[in-house]
This record gives structure tokens, sequence and C-alpha cells, in this order.
């Protein structure tokens, strides 16, 4: 794994530079929110439209017997197929309780055995990087001399980092020592990164990278069980690989 190389300016470096900044500013607005709080809207906004059928069904009903037709009350075709409905309804309700139930204890037990990660490095694919006592880094792979923009946004959509490199064959690290681009240094937590590529018509298009982070946390979101590095908190499922700390150094 080899760091990258800075190179000069040009018109190519420009188009570059302002293709990943955008990128960067457009990630930025999805720092301000949380996956969990997300995910949890949807799940109980399913739940509680179901359990409100069932109080209408059975306030439709009990208004029905309060004015069955008196010159025939015992006619029951139509009670009998609402009570299947009813019952339908009441299983459906009663079905998506225990399940939630389940899943919870199952992310339970995963959240239990992926707490043991917390002190070691995440390579995980997302835009989201992480600023750690001051440090933070991403890798892509790439060819020798292809030139590679990085740039990096806060949660306010400002970009307060900008590098242009030439990278090596193969893996390549960039690091970033927290500084923005006037040499002010920024505070842990959240950023948003791009990075990009150019060719020699001014062309960009994407670089696919992983960003790398200590793990100091895990928690649990309503489906999906979240890491946390600092002050970023992305899902598990985007964890490409753990290592620990004497390794990843």
């Amino acid at each position: 794994m080899t760091s990258t190389t800075p190179v000069s300016a040009s018109s190519a470096v420009s188009a570059l530079l302002n293709a990943t900044e955008t990128a960067a500013k457009t990630g930025s607005n999805s720092l301000a929110t949380s996956a969990s709080t997300t995910a949890s809207t949807a799940s109980a906004g399913a739940f509680a439209s179901l359990a409100g059928n069932e109080n209408e069904f059975l306030t439709l009903l009990t208004t029905q017997l309060k004015h069955q037709d008196p010159s025939n009350p015992t006619d029951t075709s139509n009670m009998t197929s609402e009570l299947a409905q009813f019952a339908n309804v009441e299983q459906s309700v009663q079905t998506n309780t225990n399940l939630t139930r389940l899943i919870s204890l199952q992310a339970e037990g995963q959240l239990t055995t992926d707490k043991a990660m917390v002190g070691q490095t995440a390579s995980v694919s997302t835009n989201t990087l992480p600023l750690q006592n001051g440090s933070a880094s991403l890798s892509f792979s790439a060819v020798s001399g292809e030139v590679v923009g990085v740039s990096v946004a806060n949660s306010a959509g400002q970009v307060v980092k900008d590098d242009v490199v030439e990278s090596s064959s193969g893996t390549n690290t960039w690091k970033w020592d927290g500084k923005d681009n006037s040499g002010n240094t920024m505070p842990d937590g959240a950023y948003s990164v791009s990075v990009k590529t150019v060719d020699s018509s001014g062309t960009t298009s994407d670089v696919a990278f992983n960003v790398n982070g200590t793990i100091t946390g895990v928690t649990k979101g309503a489906n999906d069980i979240y890491i946390k590095m600092g002050g970023a908190v992305v899902p598990m499922a985007d964890v490409s690989t753990v290592s620990s700390a004497s390794a990843a150094s």
C-alpha cells in the first residue's frame, strides 16, 4: 500500500476539483440525518397503520350491530364475513408484533457479538469520512500516474479540504491531517468526502474508495446494526474489513 503524490494545477485539475467539491457538498446533506431514526420511523408507521385498521374495524362492527335491519335481525351472513375479516386483521397485527420481537432479539444477540470490534480498525464503503484525533484516511485502487482529486466537506456543506494527487499502481492511501485549505485545525467528527479522477480531455469520473477509522461503538437501529467511528455512524452492512489496530498500523 502506497501513499499518494501531489500534482500541480491545470485546467483538467480545475475541472476535477469542481466535480469533487460538488459531490462532497451534496454528500454532506446525509451527515445531518440519523440513519437509525429514519429506519425507526418507517417501521413504526407501518405498524401504526395496521393497528389503526383494527380499531376502525371494531368501531364499524359495533356500529352495525346497533343498527341492524329490524325486519331481518337474524341474518348473520354479513356478520360472519366481517368477523372473519376481523380475525385476519388481528392475526396480522399479532404476527407483526411477534416478528418485531424476534428481530429485536436477534439484533440484540448480534449487537453483543459486534461490540467485540470496538477498538479495531474498519474499512468502510461510505462517503462519510471520520476525523478522529485529528487524523483521517481513505484507500482506493488506481493505475500508475492517474490524477485523482479528493474533496472534504463539513455538515454545513462547506468544502474544507481539497487535494489532487498522482496515484501509484495498486492500492493507494490518502491521509488527512485534519487541517483545512487555510491550515486551520478542524474539529473531530463526520465529514463528507468525494474521490474522482480526470482524463486528458477534462472528463471526470468516480473512483471507488473505502474510508478507514477506529470503531468506537456499536449501536442498533430499527433495521440494521451501525458502527460508530468517532462522530461518524455507518451501517454495519457497509463495512468491508475489520482488523486489529496493530495489524492496521
